[in-house]
């Protein structure tokens, strides 16, 4: 139904993209009633590239742009959005398994609900506040070319900075500490050191390890920075993660080594290509015998009350195997 009493069908384009019979996206068959609502949803959407859907109510319906990056997290970086066709009202809530080979195949989820206001609101331009449980704060959406806008947030949130990408490095002494409860015990698996910065489902690293593209796909909108190891296991090169650096917009880097390693546990990262490297507390013969049956150069003994510096650090030891 393209028309109802002379008024156009805001979702005639949307329906043109659908087959009711195989996707579970809602499809209504009658045109929306205008309406003055101010709702706004957040999709992730993990369809061929990750992407995120944020959809304004208007008019009675969800006028959309979807932005492969998330919204940007300060007002220094800009993201690229590109406006969809307008979506009905019951997108507030979809979520679930578009089919593969249909439009937008792949997995949605709401990322975040709310309301928000509108400050202007023009073919070519459009501020507005939102008011959601995980987004909100001042953005403009403004038109560069054709389909593709740029989204800019207009306030700073309570977000720390990226820490400079330089590791933390041990220093070698021929025996493990005398007492060793102050230290957790690590295995030196004598590989490559790799620290991965995750922002936006995506990873500067993948550039030269592509499979590192699922993990940072994985993260989803969550920002991190992990520090590990690429190391030859088993005959399989596999990315072994030891400390995590950064975390949902808060640097770890001056929180002990008790708090980043409790993080990074929690991120529970096991995939074909990475898992979480051991540690154990206080048990430094074990492990380095434990390291010395299995060929690895050493282990690296960590005080669990230091903090991540840049460079070489005597809070972390290396002692041969």
């Amino acid at each position: 139904m393209g028309r109802t009493g002379g008024v156009p069908d805001k979702l005639e384009r949307y329906r043109s993209k659908r087959d009711a019979q195989r996707t579970p996206e809602p499809v209504p068959d009658v045109s929306p009633p205008s309406s003055e609502g101010n709702a706004f949803v957040i999709q992730e959407h993990h369809a061929r590239s990750l992407h995120w859907d944020l959809r304004l109510e208007r008019d009675g319906v969800l006028v959309s742009w979807a932005v492969p990056k998330g919204l940007p997290a300060d007002p220094g970086t800009n993201h690229l959005a590109v406006h969809t066709e307008d979506h009905p009202m019951e997108y507030l809530t979809f979520h679930g398994e578009i089919p593969k080979g249909e439009y937008g195949g792949g997995s949605m989820t709401v990322w975040d609900t709310g309301t928000y206001e509108t400050e202007k609101w023009s073919d070519r331009e459009v501020k507005f506040v939102l008011h959601g449980g995980r987004a909100s704060g001042r953005f403009v959406l403004f038109q560069t070319r054709g389909k593709n806008w740029m989204i800019h947030r207009m306030d700073a949130p309570a977000r720390d900075p990226f820490p400079p990408l330089d590791p933390m490095l041990p220093t070698s002494r021929a025996k493990p500490p005398r007492d060793a409860s102050p230290y957790a015990f690590e295995f030196a698996w004598g590989g490559r050191r790799l620290l991965v910065p995750i922002d936006g489902g995506r990873t500067t690293a993948a550039r030269e390890h592509p499979w590192l593209r699922d993990l940072a796909e994985s993260f989803g909108s969550r920002t991190a920075v992990l520090d590990g190891e690429l190391a030859t296991l088993g005959g399989a090169e596999i990315l072994l993660f030891y400390d995590l650096l950064y975390d949902d917009g808060r640097s770890l880097t001056g929180e002990p080594y008790t708090v980043r390693r409790a993080a990074l546990e929690a991120l529970e990262l096991t995939g074909g290509h990475w898992q979480t490297a051991p540690s154990w507390p206080g048990e430094a013969e074990a492990v380095r015998r434990a390291a010395r049956e299995q060929g690895l150069p050493g282990v690296v003994a960590k005080r669990m009350d230091s903090a991540y510096e840049a460079g070489p650090s005597k809070s972390w030891l290396f002692v041969p195997s």
